[in-house]
């Protein structure tokens, strides 16, 4: 067995880490990169992110050798999800009562990945892929009948991370639309794994607020995938995020088990 192998087989365990959680190839990937190179351990205040120690070819290929994984999910089909998003004549008064929150997140394998995990029912938050907008028009009147609502955007740390900040602003009109991040910033904390290089020419999308070497970082084509954030880690964070990390809620059992990991929320900017 050579090492990546090794490193297949450890990452699978911690993927899934506690409670059997469920995730994609590709957070397996990085999670196999973090095992290889386990510069998280190193303290946050070094902000950094680095190159993938071993090419997504070679982990393919480990990963055929390995055999079925627990807890892998399928890659998601193309197209949007017509299934979630269809009006449900079944329940004619479903959009009676208002929504106060909505996340949007821009890889459709995180959006399964959340749903899988029941993200949506322990955090009261309907999730949709970005490639599912527009949705049905009465998902939007229940988010404007309760007045504060919020529209969540998970995205990627890289160019086309807020240009999809900026599609949902696009679609959600006056809804008020709150990124959760990535940030350049967060990823260089958690000192994750880079992506692909960023090729997209969405250059004046990054808002303001975003200090001058994150601006930098973006323009080089530099970008961080929410794929490369621990999965239990974003479960956790995503979760605390959307409630506003509100301390008064019922705790379930799925949350007790999360916590025990003792992860946290974005590093501090």
């Amino acid at each position: 067995m050579t090492i990546l192998d090794r490193a297949v087989a450890a990452a699978v365990v911690r993927a899934g880490a506690p409670g059997r959680i469920r995730f994609t190839r590709r957070q397996l990937y990085y999670e196999v990169c973090r095992g290889l190179l386990p510069v998280h351990r190193l303290p946050r205040n070094l902000r950094f992110t680095l190159p993938a120690p071993v090419g997504h070819a070679r982990f393919l290929a480990a990963l055929e050798r390995h055999g079925p994984v627990p807890g892998l999910l399928a890659e998601p089909a193309e197209g949007p999800a017509e299934r979630r998003t269809a009006p449900r004549d079944d329940v004619p008064d479903l959009y009676d009562y208002g929504l106060p929150r909505l996340l949007v997140c821009q890889d459709p394998a995180i959006t399964g990945m959340l749903l899988a995990n029941e993200l949506h029912m322990e955090s009261a938050c309907p999730v949709f892929a970005l490639r599912d907008l527009p949705l049905d028009p009465r998902l939007t009147e229940a988010l404007r009948r309760t007045g504060d609502a919020v529209v969540y955007v998970l995205h990627d740390a890289s160019r086309s991370g807020y240009a999809a900040v900026e599609d949902v602003r696009a679609w959600a009109g006056d809804l008020r639309v709150h990124p959760l991040g990535l940030r350049p910033v967060h990823a260089a904390a958690l000192h994750l794994t880079t992506g692909p290089r960023d090729r997209s020419t969405a250059a004046g999308t990054a808002p303001a607020g975003l200090e001058p070497w994150e601006l930098r970082w973006l323009r080089a084509g530099r970008g961080v995938e929410v794929a490369a954030v621990n999965p239990a880690r974003l479960l956790r964070t995503v979760h605390r995020l959307v409630r506003g990390q509100t301390r008064h809620r019922r705790r379930t059992a799925r949350l007790r088990q999360l916590q025990a990991t003792g992860f946290m929320t974005w590093p501090a900017a």
